[in-house]
């Protein structure tokens, strides 16, 4: 073996390594590549996209930014006058649709509904009160029946409303008037935007958003007696039975009278509304006979216009016994000017129809048209219920009268003259208005309402005179202004020392009597302009 061949190639422990370290190795690697040509053209590629990118996207953050500014100062403040809605709680918009749609959305629903795509049950749950109320077998019937309203004003349609949420399920509307704008202050269901629209769609309409399964024919015609057959002809276009019930709600008396005459004579059941118009007393609202209605002027001239007719009873009425006086609203007149041109009855809406303006409490309207519907819903029931105070009144109005009578014969034959067969010119009506509208149903004397009785206040000054102009008939000069009210007791003491003695009122009563029935009297000197 060549030790010095192989010693030459070994290195010496005394010589220098001449060998790298690992990490001279790589930055020798590093140095090589940085100042390589092709690796700086892609750094320099690198770069210029970061700084581009970088421009890019700092202005669109900047115009982004600028926008969003421009934006929100555009915004206005969101006050009671902005048409815009507040978010909710969690950012939404409020949910609130566009009339519009909301209407459109009712309108489908009812469509669906009025065609039996309605649940039941729901139907039954928004009724349950009614239900209960009227017992199963009752409620079934009101949910069978069909109700026929004429007249859509503020009686009408608050009637109307009563019924549809009470539970009837079908419903004519008929009425040839538009909702005007006067008339927001008594309609049960019209708003602004009703203004001009036919009543009878408007009820249905406002109505179909409460009971959807509701179904109803509007028609927008005048009531005519020679129409009665179609407008009163039964459900299915004129097939089946009448209506259960026609309500009569018209302010024009010669329609009334037609509607009430032709229910009456082809056996209709119908209630007719009374005279709303300038009353304010919802205590003197009553439902009753016609023939009991006492002292309400539309009621007085439609009972006399049946009468005529041979119809006398037999027909509920809700009426008023309020009386117009001092103070109270009245007609309207007609400006002059109104007079001057002439044709005064052409202003009206139709011929036969009022032209003046009567003046109208929106309370009252409804008043009487609920109570109206709510006669209608127990009688159709078959819920147990009275026509109100007239047959009791009646009774008592008989009794009153009886003894008036035997006073004007006692007072007679205590002057030697003959009483048999006397008459005296005082009706049941004159009484009923005496004992109600003039003396408010009390005695003068001490207030007390029970036992009542009329009397002569003063004796006459030429002594009790019987009259016999006429052969055959004799009757005692009463005149109305001369009687007051007291208890019976009162009033047998007051024919005695009074009306048989000679003593004057002033002195068995005290100043404060004395001054209330002169007020009374006064008072009835006002009414009378209005029997």
């Amino acid at each position: 073996m060549d030790w010095r061949r192989w010693e030459s190639r070994s290195p010496s422990k005394s010589s220098k390594c001449t060998q790298r370290p690992e990490s001279d190795n790589m930055s020798s690697w590093v140095e090589r590549q940085l100042s390589s040509h092709q690796f700086q053209l892609a750094a320099t590629a690198v770069v210029s996209g970061i700084t581009v990118a970088g421009l890019i996207y700092g202005g669109q953050a900047i115009r982004r930014k600028v926008a969003v500014e421009e934006l929100k100062a555009s915004i206005p403040p969101l006050d009671e006058e902005h048409p815009g809605q507040q978010l909710t709680d969690f950012g939404a918009a409020s949910p609130i649709p566009s009339a519009a749609k909301e209407e459109e959305r009712v309108a489908a629903l009812a469509r669906r509904a009025q065609q039996g795509d309605y649940d039941l049950e729901l139907i039954n749950e928004q009724l349950t009160r009614t239900a209960s109320f009227l017992t199963p077998p009752g409620y079934e019937k009101l949910r069978t029946s069909f109700v026929t309203v004429v007249g859509l004003g503020g009686v009408g349609s608050h009637c109307t409303a009563a019924l549809a949420r009470s539970g009837v399920s079908r419903v004519r509307l008929i009425d040839f008037d538009q909702v005007t704008l006067s008339s927001l202050n008594r309609h049960a269901v019209a708003t602004l935007a009703d203004v001009g629209t036919p009543k009878v769609h408007c009820v249905r309409k406002r109505l179909e958003a409460v009971v959807p399964w509701v179904q109803w024919e509007c028609l927008n015609v005048v009531w005519r007696e020679d129409q009665g057959e179609r407008l009163l002809a039964g459900w299915d276009k004129g097939r089946g039975s009448t209506p259960d019930y026609v309500i009569d709600a018209i302010d024009n008396i010669d329609s009334k009278v037609e509607l009430l005459k032709y229910c009456h004579q082809h056996d209709i059941k119908v209630i007719s509304s009374m005279g709303a118009g300038c009353k304010s007393d919802p205590a003197r609202v009553f439902v009753g006979d016609i023939s009991a209605s006492i002292e309400d002027p539309l009621s007085r001239t439609t009972r006399r216009k049946l009468r005529m007719s041979g119809i006398s009873e037999g027909i509920p009425v809700v009426y008023s016994t309020e009386k117009p006086g001092p103070g109270k609203a009245q007609l309207l007149p007609l400006p002059e000017e109104e007079f001057v041109k002439g044709k005064v009855n052409e202003l009206s809406v139709l011929p036969d129809f009022r032209a003046r303006i009567l003046p109208v409490l929106g309370t009252m309207p409804a008043i009487f048209g609920y109570a109206v519907a709510n006669f209608v819903i127990l009688d159709i029931a078959g819920y147990p219920h009275e026509v109100g105070a007239g047959k009791t009144r009646e009774k008592l109005y008989d009794s009153i009268l009886s003894s008036l009578q035997g006073l004007e014969e006692r007072l007679a034959r205590s002057t030697g003259q003959d009483s048999q067969g006397l008459k005296i010119p005082v009706t049941k009506d004159d009484i009923g208005y005496l004992v109600e509208e003039v003396f408010r149903g009390k005695s003068v004397v001490s207030g007390l309402p029970t036992r009542l009785a009329l009397t002569r206040w003063r004796a006459p000054k030429d002594g009790f005179r019987i009259d016999y102009r006429w052969s055959g008939q004799k009757y005692s000069k009463l005149q109305l202004e001369e009687l007051v009210c007291m208890t019976k007791e009162e009033a047998a003491v007051h024919e005695r020392e009074v009306l048989k003695e000679g003593k004057p009122p002033e002195v068995i009563y005290d100043v404060e009597v004395i001054q209330l029935v002169e007020r009374r009297r006064e008072e009835e000197l006002q009414l009378r302009r209005y029997r």
